[in-house]
């Protein structure tokens, strides 16, 4: 696990996909835990990821880029309260808590931007170290949709949506 001091989270930059990209484009083709077509173009998911968001960020330790995440309103109107975030971490930096990092700071990030709650809508449920993480970190399940995700190897899976309440109080 890389040292919290020597790792820091920042705004991306548009200069930083260059970085991104192969770790996005890893994690997309895999098809294993994103519900984004693998077929994607450079150039779309660009806009998915650095655009289409409200923030996008790094984690960076010197000039390696670990992993990103980005953050952007769940639903409109009376749900713009609730945000969502994705997250993708570098392959080489896997088991190092870049996604937890990521998440700790995404949580304190959407309180910021006034969030009262941040949403994980379609949690693969073959992926069990997110699952892990994410209990782990205060969000519950708060749906299953039975057989929502075609795996690549495993078949038609469930995904969970995952909840957590980031407010101190509801007002």
């Amino acid at each position: 696990m890389p040292d919290q001091t020597e790792m820091t989270i920042r705004h991306a930059r548009d200069a930083d996909f260059d970085a991104l990209w192969p770790i996005l484009r890893g994690v997309i083709r895999a098809g294993d835990t994103y519900a984004i077509d693998p077929g994607l173009t450079r150039e779309a998911v660009f806009d998915l990821w650095m655009r289409a968001p409200r923030a996008t960020y790094v984690a960076e330790s010197g000039d390696e880029i670990l992993g990103t995440y980005y953050i952007k309103t769940n639903q409109q109107g009376g749900g713009a309260h609730v945000c969502n975030c994705g997250y993708m971490v570098a392959s080489a930096a896997r088991g190092r808590g870049v996604a937890h990092a990521m998440c700790l700071a995404s949580q304190d990030q959407a309180r910021a931007m006034g969030y009262l709650a941040m949403q994980f809508n379609f949690v693969v449920a073959t992926n069990l170290g997110a699952i892990k993480l994410w209990r782990s970190l205060g969000f519950e399940t708060v749906g299953l949709l039975p057989r929502a995700f075609a795996h690549p190897t495993q078949g038609l899976v469930d995904a969970l949506v995952m909840y957590k309440w980031l407010a101190e109080r509801a007002d």
